[in-house]
């Protein structure tokens, strides 16, 4: 997200909000706070915030863990006051690329502000796989619960 959005939101400024090519700084708080209501709900494989301070202080820490970021929309499906955002988020760590598909299902409040965001991707799999010894054993396990 470069420039402000200011909601209603449509499919294309959806698209805008889960885009940050490599290399680019990351939305500000105030960024944030134009789009996420005060009293948003944010829930993760890894973490559940509440309060739009709560999610600019989770956002922020993943870019400070992070040698850079990425995220990239593809699918935007609207429907009432919900919307499932379809992307790609690649993390740089120490040299490691990480990527991470997943979905965000958006509920919009009456003002227009996400309250509710809910992210579901596989947080195992992409990050323990590309480790040595590791990442076989992900694998492996997998293979037992899912084949």
């Amino acid at each position: 997200m470069s420039a402000a959005l200011t909601p209603p939101f449509d499919q294309d400024s959806l698209r805008q909000l889960f885009t940050k090519p490599y290399g680019t700084p990351p939305p500000t708080a105030e960024q944030w706070r134009q789009v996420y209501a005060k009293n948003v709900h944010f829930e993760d494989p890894t973490q559940t915030r509440d309060g739009v301070d709560a999610y600019i202080l989770a956002q922020q820490g993943l870019v400070q863990r992070c040698d850079d970021v990425f995220l990239e929309a593809d699918a935007v499906a609207i429907d009432g006051d919900t919307a499932f955002v379809e992307w790609r988020m690649g993390l740089k760590i120490k040299g490691i690329e990480f990527i991470y598909p997943g979905t965000s299902r958006l509920r919009i409040g009456a003002d227009g502000r996400i309250v509710d965001h809910r992210d579901y991707f596989d947080f195992v799999g992409p990050t323990f796989a590309p480790v040595p010894l590791v990442g076989s054993f992900v694998r492996w396990l997998y293979k037992r619960f899912v084949a």
